[in-house]
């Protein structure tokens, strides 16, 4: 069955794609913390980010390199914008798959409350 991320990128749940190509696919997050709250995803299930291996070195700077220019894409890049990944339970992760949140749109506060 996969996770709800893994059906979104086959197509078997609708989401409002705002990228996709051979190793990620990035989409709008159905309850937003900001304005603009992307989430960019590989395509490769990952499950946290313990779990990745050293081949995919590369598909994680693609996953940098298209929350950049999706951060330029919707006008957040020049005042500035967050990019999150959580990690286990204590780190927030709520969907096992491997996911970078990319916030803005409006000042984020401090990274951490505590």
């Amino acid at each position: 069955m996969g996770t709800v991320f893994e059906r979104i990128i086959s197509g078997e749940l609708p989401a409002q794609i705002v990228h996709k190509d051979d190793r990620v696919t990035a989409f709008r997050d159905l309850h937003p913390r900001a304005p603009v709250h992307i989430l960019i995803v590989p395509n490769k299930p990952i499950a946290t980010a313990n779990d990745i291996a050293d081949a995919d070195e590369s598909l994680i700077g693609h996953l940098y390199t298209v929350a950049r220019d999706l951060a330029r894409r919707e006008g957040i890049a020049a005042d500035g914008y967050r990019l999150i990944i959580n990690c286990n339970a204590h780190g927030g992760q709520e969907v096992y798959h491997l996911h970078v949140h990319l916030l803005g749109g409006r000042p984020l506060g401090p990274m951490v409350s505590t």
